[in-house]
Parts: structure tokens; C-alpha cells; sequence
């Protein structure tokens, strides 16, 4: 009885380590952009529930972030982002069902899985920064209370315990949270149909850049962690399975209000590492992001996490995914390929992250063979 009590903590705890990813990017599209919050919210809840209860493991459910991006930065309309979502579940339900993906992710030499992996933590890590910053008292003593607390006490409810640390710390120090609006929680409005400008828009502004990183991390990596996590039990959790169903989430839930919406292998770092090791973990976030949506202020709930302890959060997922043991364990030959694929995955996108490595690694084959034969 005690192990099903501390498992299910360890799994409700480990729910909340990706909110350092999906309240500042997923909701803040709500705060900033003017989206409508209630179909953010169910699309969010559905679909995570949906995932836990199929893969059965902690995969994570995370918005878009070249199109969440776009939407905090530019005068995105509500009809383009519907455009732009169709169009990408489109193209990875075709990928998914045709089981080309899988063949694709084949074809990604280790080396260059590594490198986009280490650069997808150092992106998460710039992001948390970012986020401490707005009360950086409050960010060093929540990561302060996180780190020690998975050091001395790791089967305690690590996330947990850091968020309710950082509620009342800035509640203390004034510090800010996430700028929320008031929403009627029977209100459900739907967006309006795109046109065919809105069609147009998409396709380089939306779908092209985030197809990128969707298939190199939302994809190709998520599969590649979960398997290091999970191993056997990680069999469902296939490329082309991810496809299909990132696919179809944004085919019947972008029209409806929701953002378009991926997987991720920085959420699935944050979930393990804060414990969840189920697919507990994603029904129990998804099911409290349903009562958000649906309970009278319940928006009010995630306005009160001040935005440092969220980047506290962040901070050690991202530490998380781009440490990884595959990285320490690589050969001295694969460095060089590992930092390239890393540095231009900072510096430019994941998928000229992915090009400049697979380049990079071709070199260093061709190189190994030539040594051989001398």
C-alpha cells in the first residue's frame, strides 16, 4: 500500500517538472498573444491525458516552440495559426502512418542525436535564465531548494516542493508571475476559418520552421530518451508512432482554439527527473489542467507561480536532457561532431543543427577510415 502511495506522489510530482516549458510558452500565448484561454487549456488537458493513456510512460505534451515563438513576437492571426497546425498534423500523420519517419530517424548517426541534445539543454537552459531573471533572489533559492532536495531526499516530491517554495517566496519578495486574463469558464469561443491568404502565410512563416524541430526533437530525440529511461517498457513509444499522434491532436484540436502541440525530449528529462516514471504523470497533469480550464478562477492558480521558480525548474531539466550519459559515455573522435551539432543548433535551428552534423560525421568516418588504411 505504501509503494502505490509514494509511487503515485513520485508520478503527481514528476507531472509538474515540464511546467517550466509549458506555462511560459504554451500560456503565455494566452497572456501576450490574446488567445482564447479556455480552448488552450482543454487542448492541452486532452491531449496529455490522451498520451498518458496510451504510451503508458511519462511523454510529455509541449506547444510548438518555433510557433509559440512567433505568436509572443509578431502579429500572428488566429486563422494562421489554425492553417499552420492543420498543415503540420497533416504532414506528420502522413509520415506517422507511412512509417517513413522511422526510416528517416535510422539514417541519424548517435553522434549527431547526442550533439542535438546537448544543444536542446543549452536552449533550455538560455530560456530559464531568462525566466529567473525576473526575481533572480527568488530563482537561486528555488533552484537552491530543487537541487538540494533531489541531492539528499530524491523519492521526495521534488517539483512540488520547489513550486510551493517559490509560491510563497514571491508572494514574499512581490515577485512576478505570468499575466493572466479573466476568463468565463463556460465561455468556449472557436477561431475563425482560414482563408486562402491564411493558407499562403503558413507555410514559411509556420509549418516550414517548425517541421525542423519537431522531427529532430519532438521526435527523433523523445523516441531516443525514452528509450534510455524506460528501456523495455518504452516499445509503444516508436518515431512513427509519435508522428501519428502529434498529427492528429493538431488535425482535431488546433480548429477547435487549441496551439499546435508536440512531444518533447526536454519534458521528458523534467518528468523523469522530478520522478514520474508512468503514464500517471501526464493524466494527472492533464486532468488538472481540465479543472483549470473549467473551474471559476481557476486561471488564477497559475498566475500565482512566480516566473523564477518556473526557470528554477527549467534550469535543472534542461541540465537533465543535455548531460546526458550518452554524452559522456561518447568517444573522444565523436566531440568534435557532438560540439558542431550542438553549436549550430544554438546558434541557427535544431534542423541546420542536424545538416551541420551529419556533415560533420560523414567527415569524421571518412577521416577514421582513411587512418585505417595508412
Amino acid at each position: 500500500m505504501f509503494s502505490v502511495q509514494s509511487n503515485l506522489v513520485r508520478d503527481a510530482s514528476g507531472a509538474l517538472g515540464d511546467l517550466g516549458t509549458l506555462i511560459p510558452l504554451g500560456l503565455g500565448a494566452i497572456g501576450l498573444a490574446g488567445l482564447a484561454p479556455i480552448p488552450v487549456l482543454v487542448g492541452f488537458a486532452v491531449f496529455y491525458i490522451a498520451t498518458g493513456l496510451y504510451y503508458r510512460l511519462p511523454v510529455p505534451v509541449q506547444p510548438m516552440k518555433a510557433v509559440a515563438a512567433l505568436l509572443l513576437t509578431t502579429q500572428l492571426s488566429s486563422q494562421s495559426l489554425v492553417a499552420g497546425g492543420v498543415l503540420i498534423g497533416a504532414i506528420l500523420l502522413v509520415l506517422g502512418l507511412t512509417g517513413w519517419i522511422n526510416g528517416a530517424a535510422r539514417l541519424i548517426p548517435r553522434s549527431v542525436l547526442s550533439g542535438l541534445q546537448l544543444g536542446l539543454g543549452m536552449m533550455l537552459a538560455y530560456m530559464s535564465f531568462g525566466l529567473m531573471a525576473t526575481s533572480l533572489p527568488l530563482g537561486i533559492v528555488t533552484l537552491a531548494i530543487v537541487g538540494i532536495t533531489l541531492k539528499l531526499c530524491p523519492n521526495w516530491p521534488v517539483a512540488l516542493i520547489g513550486l510551493i517554495g517559490a509560491v510563497v517566496l514571491g508572494t514574499l519578495l512581490g515577485a512576478p508571475g505570468l499575466m493572466l486574463p479573466l476568463a468565463d469558464p463556460v465561455a468556449f469561443t472557436l477561431p475563425e476559418l482560414p482563408g486562402i491568404g491564411d493558407w499562403q502565410q503558413a507555410v514559411p512563416t509556420l509549418v516550414l520552421p517548425q517541421l525542423a524541430l519537431t522531427l529532430t526533437n519532438a521526435i527523433v530525440l523523445t523516441t531516443l530518451v525514452v528509450g534510455d529511461y524506460f528501456g523495455e517498457q518504452s516499445h509503444r513509444v516508436t518515431p512513427a508512432r509519435l508522428s501519428v499522434s502529434t498529427g492528429l491532436a493538431n488535425l482535431f484540436l488546433v480548429p477547435l482554439g487549441a496551439l499546435p502541440m508536440c512531444h518533447g525530449a526536454g519534458g521528458v528529462a523534467a518528468h523523469h527527473r522530478f520522478g514520474a516514471r508512468t503514464g500517471l504523470a501526464p493524466v494527472l497533469l492533464g486532468t488538472g489542467l481540465l479543472m483549470i480550464a473549467i473551474i471559476p478562477g481557476g486561471l488564477s492558480v497559475i498566475a500565482a507561480i512566480p516566473m523564477a521558480g518556473l526557470g528554477a525548474l527549467l534550469f535543472v531539466a534542461a541540465a537533465e536532457l543535455g548531460l546526458s550519459r550518452r554524452l559522456w559515455a561518447a568517444k573522444p573522435s565523436c566531440w568534435p561532431v557532438i560540439g558542431i551539432t550542438a553549436l549550430v543548433t544554438v546558434w541557427v535551428d535544431p534542423f541546420f543543427g542536424l545538416l551541420a552534423g551529419v556533415a560533420s560525421e560523414t567527415f569524421r568516418a571518412a577521416w577514421l577510415r582513411g587512418q585505417e588504411v595508412a
